[in-house]
């Protein structure tokens, strides 16, 4: 294998030089599939308590408030884990902190299916939900620095689709365990097909080579020539010189709040906040509504599947326009119509075509709402790319936790679908604009 010097390229772009800018291999393409899998085995990991949540309630006799608390403490645990334990991937390396959470996530998942109390409940939430938000900025970053230039929005938004496509996957697992198996198989389900990534991880997924230029870890150069010869590119020398901006070498959140990017930060904060408020109430929410609204549960286990399949849809066709147009317009423009969606279901006889406009609302909310992932990972260098869209999930994640609890509120005290749909449009209006103001392309 030919032998390079690395500091011959631009130090700054060495990873993304070396893997190219059009062509993508056999080993990359790997690497994104897995991180795809795992966000898919997130998806179906936290949307779970959502199919299982009439089931759990009813046996161990938790209202519907109380089960709107569980709801947002699993989110709470993934915005705790997006910002205080994600940026450590820029750290240790995204390789391990992937490990790190699978691990966790496994097991908690298992774990949940043996519990009997309220309290307990909560607990495992919680941990299943630091691991999610942990993991989720690894996974980020990885697809970002894995694929060239030309399709790293594509694989951004590709692995972030896993989420919607596991929970719509884990649907159609659900409906007929959930009546033959009960609640319990469902995480039960989760947890050791979680578990079970963690030898794809271990064999397939390297540490990322953008990680290694710039953080060089022990053994760094000898590792980085290792992941060469699997992508099939030249080995090198010696690791480049990188440079650096003051304050930017940090993996901490004043690295995001520099004079240069204070303002970017915030409205991308702002966005994601007001996005996971709707989108979290509709994702917690669904199940119980169509089922309140007169449904069995397992239609109401199949209009969430309608919402999230939508999703994937819409998030692939956002992938695929990411390369042709502005990634901003694209995001408020989606945004916004899945608010007026929202609206028209409201105001009209939305019930009786309830899964069309649930797939037309996954389609658009949850496609505008994955572009904001490739948004964070696009605005953000290397040294802090975990960091920056490991913070903005988290902040955003405030919203994830607003929206659920809130919902559970209305529905315990009689609020229709309608209505809740009418107040849950206002933030993914308003996330919609703000979108419009990220001018990223």
């Amino acid at each position: 294998m030919a032998v390079t010097n690395a500091n011959s390229a631009s130090s700054k772009n060495i990873a993304q030089e070396i893997i190219g800018q059009e062509s993508i291999s056999r080993a990359q393409l790997i690497v994104v599939a897995i991180a795809m899998i795992l966000n898919m085995l997130d998806g179906f990991d936290i949307t779970a308590m959502a199919f299982t949540a009439n089931s759990i309630g009813e046996q161990l006799q938790i209202p519907a408030d109380q089960l709107g608390i569980v709801f947002s403490v699993a989110l709470a645990g993934m915005m705790i884990g997006a910002m205080f334990l994600a940026p450590y991937s820029d750290i240790i390396g995204r390789r391990k902190m992937t490990i790190l959470c699978v691990s966790v996530i496994g097991i908690s998942m298992i774990t949940t299916a043996f519990v009997t109390t309220f309290p307990q409940l909560m607990i495992l939430r919680l941990i299943t939900g630091l691991g999610v938000g942990a993991m989720l900025a690894s996974l980020t970053a990885l697809a970002s620095e894995f694929a060239p230039e030309k399709y790293r929005s594509l694989a951004v938004v590709g692995v972030t689709a896993g989420y919607p496509l596991g929970a719509t996957v884990g649907g159609f697992i659900a409906a007929p365990i959930i009546p033959a198996y009960g609640w319990e198989a469902v995480f039960l389900t989760g947890g050791i097909a979680t578990l079970a990534m963690l030898i794809a991880v271990y064999f397939f997924v390297p540490e990322s080579l953008e990680f290694l230029a710039a953080r060089r870890p022990k053994g760094a150069l000898e590792a980085f020539n290792t992941i060469l010869v699997k992508l099939g590119r030249p080995q090198v020398e010696s690791l480049p010189d990188l440079e650096t901006s003051p304050g930017s070498e940090k993996a901490n959140v004043f690295g995001l709040l520099t004079k240069s990017r204070r303002s970017i930060t915030l409205m991308l904060w702002l966005t994601f906040f007001f996005c996971f408020i709707s989108l979290y109430f509709l994702i917690s929410w669904i199940p119980q509504l169509v089922v309140n609204a007169g449904f069995t549960e397992s239609q109401g286990v199949y209009a969430a599947v309608a919402m999230n399949g939508g999703g994937v849809i819409g998030i692939f066709t956002l992938g695929w326009f990411a390369s042709r147009t502005s990634l901003s317009i694209l995001i408020g423009g989606f945004l916004s119509f899945a608010a007026v969606t929202m609206i028209l279901f409201a105001l009209t006889d939305g019930i009786s075509l309830l899964l069309i406009y649930l797939a037309v609302i996954g389609f658009t909310l949850q496609g505008g709402f994955t572009g904001l992932y490739a948004v964070a990972a696009k605005i953000y260098p290397t040294e802090l790319r975990s960091t920056g869209v490991g913070w903005a999930i988290g902040l955003g994640r405030f919203g994830a936790v607003v929206g659920p609890y809130v919902g559970g509120v209305l529905i315990a005290g009689g609020v229709s679908m309608e209505i809740s749909f009418l107040i849950f449009a206002i933030p993914l209006m308003t996330s919609g604009w703000l979108a419009f103001f990220l001018r990223v392309k």
